[in-house]
């Protein structure tokens, strides 16, 4: 990511210039505001004299004259910061390709169904961000219509996280006693850790058997209440990152007993492509110029393989160890009656004369017996 962190040091730059001017911008108009509060109190002190008349004027004049210069001054700067503004916008130039239809299929969004699901992602995206005005209007603009089934969990969801967020526990509280026998088979903590923040309510026993070295800090840390907790080594349980942490832990189980990720589709996506565009750009500038045109044909496949990290796995990849390629819907893995699993294609080469030897042991065995392996 060297190109953000060289358009982020420009931006840095034009900040701490912003910064500097706004101080010293402050410091010349006090300096200047400050003489003439002198200049007039000494007019309504000693009142205007003949004698007093050439003074008066050499110290208007240097007044002025001040003025002028400090106004000079500050424009001078003003005009340094939007050349360096402007240097941002070609950093930001130098460093990103403005245009990128090139690596995407033209007729990735060509037909209406497709428009459909890309309008429902940003609506449920929306929705999972709690901006439920923008996805109404959103829907009602793309004509796409979100069943109520739909949209009420989210609304639930974002009701319970605001109240969270004014450390609000009821709402919370209500949907985990709810929903605790769920909670309990997903051997989530959630409910537990609101009691143990509604430190009043000491409904701990159904959680004694899991969290029994909690409750005792817990118990312990009323030794101290006379003292106050947050001198005592429990203080830890007044931080402000246990109202955080809650929130993570309450959005992360209500999205598993909804059967929804705990990230939006639409930023997983967007993060995805982030971090995958560069290579993109750099593979379709090669096989430009190298004039390989049959390399890459928008399909479903890439020519290269392109490691996002292990935070976007989200199902087991098979790889064909004959063949040494990765299974897909046309070529799924198939399992062989000795137990080893190779690819269809591997396996329709490898038979011969209606029987198939394995690759791996000399167990000989009928093709058809083969089944289909769903990871």
């Amino acid at each position: 990511m060297e190109q953000c962190a060289c358009v982020e040091r420009e931006l840095e730059k034009v900040l701490h210039r912003f910064v500097m001017y706004g101080h010293q911008s402050e410091e010349r108009l006090d300096e200047l505001l400050r003489s003439v509060c002198e200049i007039r109190g000494q007019l309504v002190a000693f009142g205007v004299q003949d004698a007093d008349l050439s003074v008066l004027s050499q110290t208007m004049a240097q007044c002025c004259k001040n003025i002028k210069e400090t106004v000079q001054m500050l424009a001078s700067r003003h005009k340094d910061i939007h050349g360096s503004v402007s240097k941002v916008g070609k950093a930001i130039d130098r460093n990103f390709d403005a245009e990128i239809s090139a690596v995407v299929a033209e007729t990735v969004w060509d037909t209406p169904e497709r428009q459909k699901y890309l309008s429902e992602t940003i609506v449920e995206h929306l929705y999972r961000q709690g901006m439920l005005s923008v996805a109404e209007d959103l829907c009602q603009e793309s004509g796409v219509v979100i069943d109520m089934s739909m949209k009420q969990p989210f609304l639930e969801l974002n009701r319970i996280l605001e109240a969270l967020r004014m450390q609000d526990l009821r709402p919370a509280l209500e949907w985990a006693v709810t929903n605790r026998q769920r909670l309990l088979d997903l051997n989530s903590s959630l409910e537990f850790k609101l009691h143990r923040l509604y430190f009043i309510s000491l409904h701990f026993q159904p959680f004694a058997s899991q969290h029994q070295r909690d409750i005792q800090i817990l118990m312990g840390s009323l030794v101290y209440l006379r003292h106050g907790i947050d001198n005592s080594p429990y203080r830890s349980l007044l931080e402000t990152n246990q109202w955080a942490e809650i929130c993570n832990i309450f959005t992360r189980d209500a999205c598993a007993l909804l059967g929804l990720s705990v990230e939006s589709p639409l930023s997983v996506s967007f993060a995805s492509g982030c971090m995958a565009l560069p290579v993109l750009m750099n593979i379709k500038q090669v096989i430009e110029q190298r004039q390989c045109s049959g390399v890459w044909t928008h399909k479903d496949e890439l020519p290269i393989e392109i490691d996002l990290g292990k935070k976007c796995w989200y199902h087991s990849v098979f790889a064909c160890p004959i063949l040494r390629q990765q299974t897909s819907e046309s070529n799924p893995p198939m399992k062989l009656i000795c137990g080893h699993v190779i690819s269809r294609d591997a396996l329709n080469k490898l038979t011969n004369a209606g029987k198939l030897k394995c690759p791996y042991c000399p167990m000989e065995q009928n093709p058809s017996h083969a089944k289909q392996i769903y990871f």
